[in-house]
């Protein structure tokens, strides 16, 4: 049963809320679209990657100022461990996954939410997914459990936590003004549609005569 104690209670309606929110902003910002999300990886829409570098660099300068604060403590806060080989492998799964489908997990939900049928699909292939490593597991346990310290970047470079902010920081920016150089390339590249503006292959010289001629 349920417990009825009030924080959890709270915590509970949080959740609901923020993730109907989370789900909001994706969707208005086109991440329910499968082509949208695709098109990250045929270089002509770097939406995905500019959101989520200015996530990352939002959290991680956030947490960096209130460590330095003193109103953080950064031992308190549960990581992930880090399993390096393994990730790289489900990486590169999960990559193939969203090139393929169009979608990640979230966006398949936000997308499953508005009614789109490949966005359930892309769920149903989640559940079997999860339910096929599941039942592989056991043979897969050894690799899957290769490491498991909690690494972070500061301590893998050995520098301090301002520097690594300071140099993840210039990577985002660096990304972001490639991300709209390759955006613009790719534009100046595509093809024109027959009778679009761009296209002057269709346009006749000479003009029709009039009724009146």
């Amino acid at each position: 049963m349920m417990p009825l104690k009030p924080e959890t209670w709270i915590a509970y309606t949080f959740a609901v809320l923020s993730g109907f929110a989370f789900g909001f902003v994706l969707e208005r910002a086109g991440f329910g679209s499968s082509r949208k999300l695709a098109a990250q990886f045929y270089l002509r829409d770097m939406t995905v990657l500019k959101v989520m570098f200015t996530a990352i660099v939002t959290a991680m300068l956030g947490l960096v100022l209130l460590r330095a604060a003193g109103l953080v403590n950064m031992d308190a806060i549960y990581v992930n461990p880090t399993f390096l080989g393994p990730q790289v492998v489900g990486g590169l799964i999960f990559g193939a996954g969203f090139v393929v489908g169009g979608y990640c997990p979230g966006t398949s939900a936000v997308a499953a939410a508005t009614g789109k049928v490949d966005g359930i699909v892309f769920l149903a292939g989640i559940a079997a997914g999860i339910l096929g490593y599941a039942g592989a597991y056991p043979k897969l346990a050894a690799f899957a459990n290769k490491g498991g310290d909690r690494v972070f970047l500061m301590d893998w470079l050995k520098l301090s936590y301002g520097t690594v902010a300071i140099l993840v920081t210039l990577l985002a920016l660096g990304m972001f003004a490639g991300a709209e150089w390759i955006e613009r390339k790719m534009r100046g590249a595509a093809p024109t549609t027959p009778g679009s503006a761009g296209d002057e292959s269709h346009q006749d010289d000479t003009t029709a005569p009039s009724p009146a001629e």
